[in-house]
């Protein structure tokens, strides 16, 4: 019985750390809006690992393995589509999803995140 807990406990770690792995690289696009240094090949393998590791979850019937998977696949995905963009539609999704957070989680004085608006000059 413990070694079952144990066992539980480090697949939610391990699926945990891998969720968690790609929101740096996540963040650090939209801050940025940077690719040229990230390989789409990688993450085209990447993706599609994750695509199959939902689809072998849903065979299986595993709910764990169809999430934290899923979480996986979004986030590539998200990354692989922002290093396929050009320059412009990826500056459009950035710009989309930090005035989303500032609407949804505005820091008061906070100077780091400029709108839209002032980016553009208005």
């Amino acid at each position: 019985m413990l070694l079952q807990h144990v066992v539980t406990m480090v697949g939610s770690i391990a699926a945990l750390c891998s969720m968690v792995s790609f929101t740096p690289q996540a963040w650090k696009i939209i801050r940025t809006r940077e690719t040229k240094d990230i390989s789409a090949g990688m993450y085209s393998l990447t993706v599609s690992a994750f695509a199959f590791w939902c689809l072998y979850g849903a065979l299986l019937r595993e709910w764990p393995l169809i999430v934290s998977n899923g979480v996986c696949l979004a986030l590539a995905g998200f990354i692989l589509a922002m290093t396929l963009l050009p320059q412009r539609k990826k500056e459009a999704v950035a710009d989309a999803i930090e005035d989303s957070k500032a609407a949804v989680l505005p820091v008061p004085g906070d100077k780091t995140r400029n709108s839209v608006a002032e980016r553009n000059g208005g």
